[in-house]
């Protein structure tokens, strides 16, 4: 919904677009392509994915029209390494255009999206951002689509019962985790997945996992966090930037 409310997290994203250099091209890693394997989307017009359902139709009707990049993602394929493979079977869905709807609303530059994995360990999602890092240098943002907390069962109970206040195990997850990123220990970030808190923090780990390729990716880079808070009292909404003044 935030894809087509004013709200604080929608105008948020929209202020951290304007603060951030624009991009030759952005490699998104969506918590919504969770997949056995690793992938690249190599279409030249990639489709708006609505990849929910029972929203209202104003959601159905939003289109992101980036065009894509098939030099980008062979490019994105040869430094991950043997297996990683270019579909044309997946597009963008609404981890990547509902962020960039606000971020760049003009979809002025190309979008490529990259799997997630579903069988892979923690840390490999580490070494992938660590091999895609010198796409940073080349103009490339390389975006992680989920959320730092994200429990929808908790946060919905919440919303019926009118109790928002943020749980403990959320709010201690949340400073682990921004304390393992303000020291820049993207190993740190990828063990946390077996933290005391972290199965109710993510009763699956595909919200989670994106992190870890910015992170990545990132190495010693400085950290900031343009947007932070709680939203259905557990879910963290927390932003993280690497690297852009």
């Amino acid at each position: 919904m935030n894809a087509i409310e004013d709200n604080g997290w929608s105008r948020g994203f929209k202020d951290l677009g304007r603060s951030l250099p624009k991009p030759k091209a952005v490699l998104a890693v969506s918590a919504h392509w969770y997949i056995r394997g690793t992938a690249l989307t190599g279409n030249d017009l990639p489709p708006t994915i609505h990849d929910f359902g029972g929203f209202p139709e104003a959601l159905y009707e939003m289109h992101y029209p980036a065009r894509g990049s098939r030099d980008l993602a062979t490019r994105a394929a040869g430094l991950i390494g043997p297996g990683t493979g270019v579909s044309f079977d997946w597009g963008l869905d609404h981890g990547t255009w509902s962020v960039l709807c606000h971020m760049i609303p003009d979809a002025d530059c190309p979008v490529v999206q990259l799997s997630i994995d579903a069988e892979a360990p923690a840390s490999r999602h580490v070494e992938i951002g660590r091999a895609l890092a010198p796409l940073r240098d080349e103009g490339v943002m390389i975006l992680g689509s989920g959320n730092v907390v994200h429990n929808l069962r908790d946060a919905f109970m919440r919303m019926r019962s009118g109790d928002l206040e943020t749980p403990a195990w959320s709010a201690d997850f949340d400073a682990a985790v921004t304390d393992a990123l303000d020291h820049r220990n993207a190993d740190a970030l990828a063990d946390l997945i077996e933290s005391k808190d972290a199965p109710r923090a993510h009763p699956t780990p595909d919200h989670y996992l994106p992190l870890l390729y910015a992170a990545g990716a990132a190495g010693d880079d400085t950290v900031r966090y343009p947007i932070t808070g709680f939203d259905l009292g557990s879910l963290s909404m927390r932003s993280v930037v690497f690297g852009a003044a």
